[in-house]
């Protein structure tokens, strides 16, 4: 006998419940760089390793887009592509993210090159990639949905940095400002759409495991970080 589906009230109560136990906000390192623990060498190995998760935002989008046959739906979440790329070189959040490289002491040309960027973030991060491409747009669209969890580690994030990190310039931190209304924004939209789409309780059960995948990937980026580097040492 086929399991009767969840109301879409049950669903969302089961997507914030993977946040709640798996978000990366529950990672050690995590934890350590809130509670002011981190050397400057581990924030910018960080800094080096997530831009290349940045990197791959817009073209993870640009996967579900290429999946969704409705463009309606394209029309509004290709704004998530110009929130990342921006209109200019100057005004998207991967040039926030150089900036905030800048205030960490991480040149632009190592974060470009992506010469620290370690085997298992790269891995995790063409995991994601991938995931995108090749399922079903809902079952991508579930696993942004780590979005949802993410205006409360930017708080933190935004409050420890201005707390126990004084050698960082405050003006390299505007993306983490920018994130604290799109990311709401964007979760607001996407379960939306998972809620009024996802109708059967197979697929269901198959947008929740995404939803733990994409944690699992968050959480595997920083694994990698606190491992710290192979043979090179960030200055």
């Amino acid at each position: 006998m086929t399991a009767a589906p969840w109301t879409p009230d049950e669903l969302e109560r089961r997507l914030r419940a993977v946040g709640e136990a798996r978000y990366h906000n529950h990672h050690p390192f995590n934890r350590r760089m809130h509670e002011g623990a981190l050397s400057r060498a581990e924030l910018q190995l960080w800094v080096a390793n997530r831009f290349c998760y940045q990197q791959a935002i817009p073209m993870k989008d640009a996967a579900i887009m290429s999946n969704c046959p409705e463009p309606a739906v394209r029309r509004v979440w290709r704004q998530r592509i110009v929130d990342h790329d921006g209109t200019t070189e100057r005004d998207g959040g991967l040039d926030a993210w150089l900036r905030l490289g800048e205030a960490m002491g991480v040149e632009h040309d190592v974060l470009l090159s992506g010469r620290w960027v370690l085997p298992g973030v790269r891995f995790a991060v063409d995991s994601y990639v991938t995931f995108c491409r090749t399922r079903p747009w809902l079952e991508a669209v579930a696993a942004s949905l780590t979005e949802l969890f993410a205006p409360s580690i930017v708080s933190e994030r935004l409050a420890a940095i201005l707390t126990h990190y004084p050698w960082i310039d405050p003006d390299g931190l505007l993306y983490f400002r920018k994130r604290l209304s799109q990311a709401p924004r964007d979760a607001d939209y996407a379960l939306g759409l998972v809620k009024a789409r996802v109708t059967t309780r197979e697929a269901q059960e198959r947008t929740v495991a995404a939803l733990e995948f994409k944690c699992d990937v968050l959480w595997s980026l920083l694994d990698a970080v606190q491992a710290g580097p192979l043979p090179w040492t960030p200055r």
